[in-house]
């Protein structure tokens, strides 16, 4: 096993199930990996429909209910994913050293990913994949005038996410984990993971925030940027909405969660998040997986408060 890890360049840090996912992209002269699929699932008089696409390595392109888009899908990082960014041993600097799932930024509109799905299974409200991330950036670009830390296009990061729609008697939650698998040979100070985005068409313009103290929703300002509290974005009227919060209590040693919302006017698209961050001067990151899970929460304004709610009460038992 060992010398199949060091002849099919595979790192050490990937898990055995994940090795044989690399193992046979790496090793074997296959067809790639089919990233079109589809999961769906009843509720409130409707479905709602989740799509995958091999343009997006796997990457969700597209979340429907009720005659409605949630995604605004367009270049390679507008859907709904995950990506990570780090220091690579120097100064931080945002989208310079930026694995994401769906692709790079020079893949813009086109057909294709620059990441590289390596396994999806897809069965009526069940999807999983695993991808290994391209860089966001190419060796050659820069972001906001500072240049790309990465040498090569597609990086040794690899992704895994696991979608279910529905949880118990919430049927409009989708339990969403990923995991990040980090390899070894990198130096890394610092590690920001946005376990998931949604990138949303501009009508769902209303900003709110989940206070689990009363349990109620209250209006949040455009930001930009985190605040502590679950977020949710609506259409003016409350038709449809959606909402995101962290499953799980933050990972030892991290900060966050953090839950972000950005209005960019001018691209006409508006934005969510969900991030945590770890910092170790001393150690460096570890070279290992990262497991976040989320829910998120799919209908109109107010069953996406009542599921929210739901939740935390459970969580407060």
């Amino acid at each position: 096993m060992q010398f199949l890890r060091q002849i099919c360049g595979v790192p050490e840090s990937i898990s055995y199930l994940l090795f044989v996912i690399v193992l046979q992209s790496a090793c074997a002269d296959e067809a790639a990996v089919s990233g079109d699929a589809t999961i769906r699932a009843p509720y409130g008089g409707s479905e709602i429909v989740i799509k995958t696409t091999s343009r997006l390595a796997g990457a969700i392109d597209s979340l429907r209910w009720n005659g409605k888009e949630f995604i605004d899908s367009t270049d390679h990082g507008r859907q709904l994913q995950s990506a990570t960014s780090f220091d690579a041993g120097s100064t931080f600097t945002v989208e310079t050293f930026n694995p994401t799932e769906a692709g790079s930024v020079d893949d813009g509109a086109g057909a294709k990913s620059s990441s590289r799905l390596l396994h999806l299974i897809a069965k009526e409200n069940y999807l999983q994949t695993t991808s290994q991330m391209a860089f966001w950036l190419s060796p050659t670009g820069n972001s906001g005038g500072k240049p790309a830390k990465n040498s090569t296009v597609l990086s040794d990061h690899l992704v895994t996410k696991r979608v279910r729609i529905g949880v118990g008697k919430l049927s409009n939650v989708l339990a969403y984990d990923v995991s990040f698998n980090l390899p070894v040979g990198e130096k890394h100070h610092y590690a920001q993971f946005e376990a998931l985005t949604g990138y949303m068409p501009a009508e769902f313009s209303k900003f709110w925030k989940f206070n689990p103290e009363s349990m109620a929703l209250e209006p949040l300002d455009d930001g930009p940027g985190e605040q502590p509290f679950p977020v949710v974005l609506a259409t003016e009227s409350g038709s449809h909405a959606m909402g995101i919060i962290a499953r799980d209590p933050t990972p030892r040693g991290m900060t966050g969660p953090g839950y972000g919302r950005f209005r960019f006017r001018h691209e006409k698209v508006v934005k969510w998040n969900c991030v945590c961050r770890l910092r170790d001067d001393q150690n460096g990151i570890p070279a290992t997986d990262y497991l976040f899970r989320q829910y998120v929460i799919v209908g109109d304004l107010d069953s996406v408060t009542s599921s929210l709610t739901a939740i935390q009460r459970e969580r407060s038992r």
